[in-house]
């Protein structure tokens, strides 16, 4: 598969030509992430993870594009886009599934804590292909092991460093790339990534910083 990352969460995978874009949120450059796109994954409600103001037009414009979500989050988009709510899913953890050639593997439930005063919502972890996982805005290891490719969220108001390096050793992918960082500036992200360098180096994986609009082959 050929990875793409975008600003912030939003990931592209791209196989046999076929694309699947995970968590196409505000922050990020959903015309070119979900140009052609056959499906769309969304981890969680919160708007860095699904566009509500573009996203709709984009559905609404496609008639083939399938989307998989919590169920809050698909029966808001069904209603938003209500001439593709046959293509809006709900998807629940610990489930199987597939669309556009690609095989669904979902993990996890809640999204991390941010406050004990804001409630938690649902967030799903998928694991594509049994090769990729973004698990969203949760640190949740996938019982499925071994993860090749681990996206990391390297930074959010609900994590702090420890934890992410944690999750990282966790895991132990063979490789590891950056998401949810467009919250941080070029100096706080590097100093969270040399981290995820060195501990990664002792548990076997390679951790890489990606820019946005930068692919890799996995």
């Amino acid at each position: 598969m050929l990875l793409t990352k975008y600003t912030h969460a939003c990931v592209r995978l791209e196989k046999d030509g076929r694309a699947l874009v995970i968590d196409p949120g505000g922050f990020s450059e959903l015309e070119v992430a979900l140009r052609d796109a056959a499906a769309v994954l969304i981890t969680h409600e919160h708007d860095d993870h699904v566009d509500r103001e573009r996203l709709p037009g984009i559905l609404s414009a496609s008639d083939t594009i399938q989307v998989y979500a919590p169920e809050g989050v698909a029966e808001e988009l069904r209603e938003l886009v209500p001439e593709a709510a046959g293509r809006i899913h709900a998807a629940a953890p610990q489930t199987r599934f597939s669309v556009a050639g690609f095989d669904i593997r979902t993990y996890g439930g809640q999204h991390a804590l941010i406050h004990a005063h804001i409630p938690v919502v649902d967030n799903i972890g998928y694991l594509i292909d049994d090769e990729v996982y973004h698990p969203g805005d949760a640190l949740i290891v996938p019982h499925r092991q071994p993860v090749p490719v681990l996206l990391v969220p390297v930074h959010g108001p609900w994590s702090k460093t420890a934890e992410v390096i944690d999750f990282l050793t966790s895991v132990r992918p063979a490789r590891a790339y950056p998401i949810h960082d467009g919250l941080l500036n070029s100096n706080g992200q590097g100093i969270v990534e040399k981290h995820l360098v060195r501990f990664g180096e002792q548990y076997g994986t390679r951790y890489e910083h990606l820019e946005p609009g930068q692919s890799v082959t996995v």
